[in-house]
């Protein structure tokens, strides 16, 4: 997050757009699906480009934005008619009573995001006292948070020093603090500093799969007038990440050509973030307290969100998705894989 609202503002490159709202009463409408640059919508880029979404009956336009800040409200006034978050959004909307749903994962930090630390801290309970560069209500700050909830400890345990991940690789070089919390390629950058000997990965993304998630939402209204639209969406997004691992080197050309990458850097990226398959996209609504769920990411994001009065209360948990679509698929997936 790059302000205290937004998550992925650093991972645009496009300027932002807005487009009137999609009428959607016939098979074939034009569908506004709000995106940012992002390596983990590799599903969505592949599925546009090869019309996978006509397939489906509808006819998906992306707008591309410059801040994601901006795109839950866009989806609640209707000038986008679906999009892409991640859930701590849609847990902030949803606490401000604007009916947003999560309909489906589009994909988790598994490596992206990292807690880094110098030689003379060991484990998490080692940060106990110290001082730790991250930026409040981001990635970094429900990373951090998730582990040391894990150890027993919360972040009055530690001295925060506010930082954005860019400005975390200065801080650590100077060694004015103990550890920092930040993201690729800030992570690579501090693991190299003299030669890879001092600062190592005590935690990454890769072992809190799902506390950072990105989603693909849409309103409560959209859900109730046209399901078969979020269907569609649904089918078109798997029908985008098959292609992706059967044909990885054209797959990678598409999403470099979105990205303004090259195909070399997408198959870097990729190992950062996980799409989950049909066979686990459902694992997001089970009740159950440990991740990927949402009961337990959303738990701990909604804490972090009232430590810091972004919120009041947190809404239940249930009402900020639903799964019928993502079950249905699972128990009749057809043509999917």
């Amino acid at each position: 997050m790059r302000t205290v609202v937004s998550l992925r503002a650093f991972r645009v490159c496009a300027a932002f757009a807005l487009l009137s709202a999609s009428l959607w009463a016939h098979a074939g409408q034009r569908v506004t699906l709000g995106v940012v640059n992002w390596i983990g919508y590799g599903p969505i880029y592949c599925a546009a480009a090869n019309g996978y979404y006509k397939r489906e009956g509808i006819d998906v336009r992306l707008v591309t934005f410059s801040d994601n800040s901006l795109m839950a409200g866009a989806l609640r006034g209707g000038e986008i008619d679906a999009s892409t978050l991640t859930y701590d959004q849609v847990i902030t909307a949803d606490a401000k009573g604007w009916n947003l749903k999560v309909v489906m994962p589009l994909d988790y930090s598994v490596g992206g995001d990292a807690i880094l630390a110098s030689a003379a801290v060991h484990e998490i309970t080692d940060l106990k006292g110290r001082k730790v560069a991250f930026q409040p209500l981001s990635p970094s700050d429900f990373l951090l948070g998730y582990a040391l909830a894990q150890r027993g400890l919360s972040e009055k345990d530690v001295q925060p020093v506010n930082a954005t991940p860019e400005a975390v690789v200065a801080i650590m070089a100077t060694g004015a603090v103990d550890a920092g919390v930040t993201y690729q390629p800030s992570v690579s950058m501090i693991l190299s500093m003299d030669g890879g000997k001092r600062y190592h990965v005590l935690l990454s993304s890769r072992e809190a799969r799902g506390i950072i998630t990105d989603v693909l939402a849409v309103r409560d209204s959209t859900i109730a007038r046209s399901p078969e639209l979020v269907t569609g969406l649904i089918r078109g997004t798997m029908q985008g990440l098959a292609f992706m691992r059967a044909e990885p080197a054209k797959a990678a050309a598409i999403i470099g050509k979105t990205l303004e990458i090259s195909a070399t850097e997408v198959q870097a990226q990729l190992q950062n973030i996980e799409n989950p398959p049909l066979s686990h996209l459902g694992d997001v609504f089970e009740d159950t307290a440990e991740l990927p769920s949402f009961r337990a990411s959303g738990k701990l994001i909604g804490q972090i969100l009232q430590r810091e009065g972004q919120i009041h209360t947190l809404p239940a948990i249930a009402d900020t998705y639903d799964a019928k679509f993502v079950l249905s698929l699972q128990a009749n997936p057809g043509d999917l894989k």
